[in-house]
């Protein structure tokens, strides 16, 4: 038996009851939820905010962007932060960030500062992407599956609960989309509560003790950089649906209301997906089945989509394409299983993420270039299939049974 099969054996096991561990997933639950708060809760009230700041649509474009060129830099920097500062103090920091940045961006009529206040709060999801896979790789090395479907269910459910109830936030606030978006700073605040509590001195011994060391050499590794092209091609499908799918629902002949009720039950079927994946991903060493399972959903759901107009065979797309979306939480498990330590989890889960996230940017832009130019949806679902078949191409390597530390081991030898 191997040893990430005996692992996933010990994943089914109950988590650790005692004080230490139920603050640390207390910590990782709350912060997750507030990963993507930041990003979700602004394209509700996108055209309130334009109007508010007098934000050209050029501007308005580059607010649309900054998420992924956020994750891409700060998710690039986060092990050197982490090494430097430790992982609990670094995401105590990213979700200060994020508050602050929520609450510069609701009380001010700049639109620069807004800008600002918006990278800060991004940039501290950012880090939080990097961090929490290497606290749950640290502090509960054989309880993988059970840790990553509960961050990434509440990594779900937070993104759903901003998309969903800013616009009531904003109704409930008197028409102010400043306290709509403020509001967020909230949860934000309380995920760093655990965090404060949690001592600094396990961060300093693992520092000293030399276990989180920088890994060398990752642009090197074959896995590496089909991690980061598997998840830059889910990210891309992921960031063309939850920005298009509403205007291509509106284009099938839905009404703007219905079409929102279709993202929302799009992104609510995330959350049992969440769930499942990463409890099924650790209980065999190899994930190639799971992830063709998963993968096989874009290639039924996405011609639906496409060609089902008002009709069930557009619902019906859009479930098999939701369940696909399983792919993300299983890419955020494969970060873990694919290396030894907590500073190999670090490194592989940052080049991936930066790298995934500036190449995810160009999908969003590209489809409404197409769509402008063509006037239909043709070419953009040519664009998201081709990247449902890289993606399982470059899957078939991240979903092996081998290590990144070993690989470059072999490779330094």
């Amino acid at each position: 038996m191997t040893a990430t099969h005996d692992s996933a054996r010990r994943t089914a096991k109950r988590l650790p009851a005692t004080p230490m561990a139920g603050l640390i997933i207390s910590g990782v639950l709350l912060a997750a939820l507030n990963l993507r708060t930041a990003v979700t809760s602004v394209g509700p009230v996108l055209s309130e905010i334009q109007d508010g700041l007098g934000m050209s649509a050029a501007i308005a474009g580059v607010l649309t962007t900054l998420p992924v060129i956020c994750f891409a830099v700060m998710g690039g920097v986060t092990p050197a932060l982490v090494r430097r500062f430790g992982d609990r103090a670094v995401l105590l920091v990213a979700l200060g960030a994020t508050a602050t940045g929520l609450i510069l961006r609701a009380g001010i009529e700049s639109v620069p500062v807004f800008l600002l206040a918006s990278t800060a709060a991004l940039a501290g999801g950012a880090i939080g992407n990097v961090a929490i896979p290497t606290i749950v790789k640290h502090h509960f090395p054989d309880r993988v599956g059970a840790l990553t479907m509960t961050y990434s269910t509440s990594l779900a459910l937070g993104s759903m609960l901003a998309a969903s109830f800013t616009v009531p936030l904003e109704q409930l606030a008197g028409g102010s989309w400043q306290w709509a978006l403020g509001l967020w700073a909230v949860p934000a605040i309380i995920a760093m509560v655990p965090w404060l509590f949690l001592t600094t001195r396990g961060d300093a011994r693992r520092r000293a003790t030399g276990a989180n060391k920088p890994i060398r050499g990752i642009t090197r590794s074959k896995l590496g950089w089909m991690m980061l092209i598997a998840f830059g091609s889910q990210s891309l499908i992921a960031y063309v649906m939850f920005g298009w799918l509403p205007e291509i629902m509106r284009d099938h002949g839905f009404s703007a209301a219905q079409a929102g009720v279709m993202l929302g039950v799009f992104t609510a079927i995330g959350v049992p997906v969440a769930l499942i994946t990463p409890i099924l991903a650790t209980r065999r060493p190899n994930q190639r089945a799971l992830m063709v399972f998963l993968v096989s959903g874009y290639f039924v759901g996405m011609p639906a989509l496409w060609l089902g107009g008002q009709s069930w065979v557009s619902w019906a797309g859009l479930v098999f394409t939701a369940i696909s979306m399983g792919t993300f939480p299983l890419m955020l498990t494969l970060f873990v299983l694919r290396t030894r330590t907590a500073g190999g989890t670090a490194a592989l889960s940052a080049f991936a993420q930066s790298g995934g996230y500036l190449m995810s940017g160009v999908g969003p832009i590209l489809v409404g270039v197409l769509y402008e130019v063509t006037g239909d949806w043709t070419a953009p679902f040519c664009i998201l299939l081709g990247s449902a078949v890289v993606h399982l191409f470059s899957s078939w390597t991240t979903t092996s049974d081998r290590y990144l530390e070993d690989e470059l081991a072999a490779k330094a030898g």
